[in-house]
């Protein structure tokens, strides 16, 4: 352990010594929700321009479980998980970042999840409440099956489980049903029923530009209380055993990365180590990149040449 601390001290002070930082290679996730998506741009203007390096947001690389097992083995197959939320993840983060200690992480910004429905819903559904009446359930029923639907997310993510879980634990699930399909299928329907001024009811987080884009009302959900989440999303019984009848606590969102790179591109671990967002930040980049439909590469060049002083002390340390 100690040989190979010297080695990257070493490493690092040649860069340093020569103006120049180490240049392999670093590849991003490519997540499915803007905000990771608008982070990995960030990430990568700055490694090819301010740092000179070479990185590349891989395709396609988006499942969490998949993207922690690359960082794992350090094989620059994947070096970059843009936007790790907890504790949607932690088997994972139990797994790597406290066990293995192959994965380490940045100091985390804050975000939220709520259930909401449009404001011009709000008169009639503001709590989980009002969902146990059987006559709101059915204005959120579209296919005649006697349940109302509920956007819960993606196939692929850990909160979709939290969700159901939620529902079951309020005694919702009677009377509800999940909607499982991906964020993009979910918001071209909700924009289709928004504009119609029709029910609907979903789960979304902060930061995001849907936030901007529509004006949404988060139901009001029981206060948080020992005991009140006791999840296992592992188990092959995960509905039945879990329980889930509090709000969401506050999430914690980090980067996280591959600890290979403090050998392989230890200028670059060191950056990712210093990084620190505000959701404030993230949400700008949002709204500019997927709604105000610019070019993710400038717009993140843009924050950059505006933001240069922090940039700076992310690199320099």
């Amino acid at each position: 352990m100690h040989v190979w601390k010297s080695a990257v001290a070493a490493t690092a002070l040649a860069a340093a010594a020569t103006g120049g930082y180490a240049q392999e290679k670093i590849t991003l996730s490519d997540l499915s929700w803007n905000g990771a998506q608008a982070i990995g741009h960030v990430l990568s203007a700055i490694i090819e321009g301010e740092m000179g390096g070479d990185a590349e947001i891989v395709s396609g690389m988006n499942q969490a479980a998949v993207i922690m097992a690359g960082m794992d083995k350090g094989d620059g197959s994947i070096d970059i998980y843009t936007d790790l939320w907890m504790p949607n993840q932690q088997a994972l983060w139990d797994e790597y970042i406290d066990g293995n200690q192959t994965v380490a992480t940045n100091q985390p910004y804050q975000g939220t999840s709520n259930i909401y429905v449009p404001s011009y819903m709000a008169d009639k559904v503001s709590s989980i409440e009002d969902l146990k009446n059987p006559e709101i359930a059915a204005m959120f029923d579209t296919d005649g099956n006697g349940k109302g639907e509920y956007w819960a997310g993606d196939v692929t993510w850990a909160s979709t489980k939290r969700w159901q879980i939620k529902f079951k634990s309020y005694g919702l699930d009677g009377l509800w049903e999940p909607n499982i399909v991906s964020a993009d299928t979910f918001k071209a329907g909700l924009e289709a029923a928004y504009t119609a001024g029709k029910p609907q009811l979903f789960y979304y987080w902060t930061p995001e530009a849907i936030h901007v884009k529509y004006d949404l009302t988060a139901l009001d959900e029981p206060e948080r209380f020992d005991g009140c989440e006791d999840v296992n999303l592992d188990a092959e019984d995960w509905l039945e055993v879990s329980e889930f009848e509090c709000v969401i606590a506050a999430n914690e969102i980090f980067v996280a990365y591959s600890k290979s790179l403090e050998n392989r591109n230890p200028a670059v671990a060191a950056m990712l180590s210093n990084v620190q967002f505000t959701g404030d930040e993230i949400n700008g980049w949002i709204v500019e990149m997927f709604e105000n439909k610019r070019d993710p590469r400038e717009v993140a060049e843009e924050w950059i040449a505006d933001n240069k002083e922090i940039v700076t002390a992310w690199i320099d340390g």
